[in-house]
């Protein structure tokens, strides 16, 4: 299937054409499938349902649907651009536009989203679509990050690299992001958004983890600035503070915050 062609899709902040891509799909599944798939555990019994990952990135969430859902149930996975996520694991793969296209046809016993909706302009009119693409019963699950909170340097051998890794996120957050779309304050509000759609039982629970430096959370740093290298120089952070960061997140003794993850869970009456 080909995408329709619109702006919005050129402003995506993270391209799963870039090489840098893989990286980034291996250290957020390293970072957040094990939260992820306990709030999944919790939304009820999955064999023999239909399930929508949307964003399905690296296929590790779409995976672990088609292992609980069974041979009688459907995951279809789906992603601006597929070329990251495996084939034969038990699901389909569809390449798919959320802004410009309608959600695929449910209807869904389960939708999940994760790190999608904040990058994109129309998050809130794409919420409600989903919300209204699920089946009686059915759950639709938003997980994004609250990426507004400063102090992201819980540890480091020296004031420079703490000053270094919180100029980073105030870059990152406040400059570069927010330029191609992003909010950083849309995690906080997805449960009341979840609400004002009619949904019920809404739940949000929130996470949050210390990563030193050379684990995912940390390295996830160097890939953000790798992806977005032309952004971070024209907002000033210069090359000698990129070649500094890389080798930073690299440092044991370094330690940073996770982002606050927001896990939020309602369901269609």
């Amino acid at each position: 299937m080909t995408t329709s062609i619109d702006p919005n899709r050129s402003r995506y902040s993270f391209d799963n054409d870039d090489p840098e891509s893989v990286g980034r799909h291996n250290h957020l599944s390293a970072m957040l499938d094990g939260f992820t798939f306990d709030r999944l555990g919790t939304v009820g019994e999955l064999t023999g349902r239909r399930c929508l990952e949307v964003g399905a990135g690296g296929g590790s969430v779409a995976r672990w649907l088609a292992g609980r859902t069974g041979p009688d149930g459907r995951v279809l996975a789906t992603d601006l651009n597929t070329r990251h996520i495996p084939t034969g694991d038990g699901y389909s793969v569809l390449q798919h536009d959320l802004v410009a296209e309608p959600v695929p046809e449910g209807p869904w016993d389960l939708i999940h989203a994760r790190l999608v909706l904040l990058h994109i302009p129309q998050r809130a009119e794409i919420l409600a679509r989903l919300a209204a693409a699920l089946a009686p019963g059915g759950a639709l699950v938003v997980e994004d990050w609250a990426t507004e909170f400063g102090n992201l340097c819980l540890s480091a051998p020296d004031r420079e690299t703490a000053e270094l890794i919180n100029h980073y996120q105030d870059v990152l957050v406040h400059q570069v992001l927010p330029a191609r779309g992003n909010d950083p304050t849309w995690a906080a509000r997805v449960h009341d958004t979840m609400l004002a759609e009619g949904l019920v039982d809404v739940d949000t629970a929130i996470h949050a983890e210390s990563w030193p430096g050379g684990t995912p959370g940390a390295l996830l740093i160097a890939v953000n600035v790798a992806q977005l290298r032309n952004e971070f120089i024209a907002a000033g952070f210069t090359a000698e503070r990129i070649e500094q960061l890389d080798v930073a997140v690299q440092d044991p003794r370094l330690v940073v915050r996770g982002h606050f993850t927001y896990s939020t869970i309602g369901r269609r009456a």
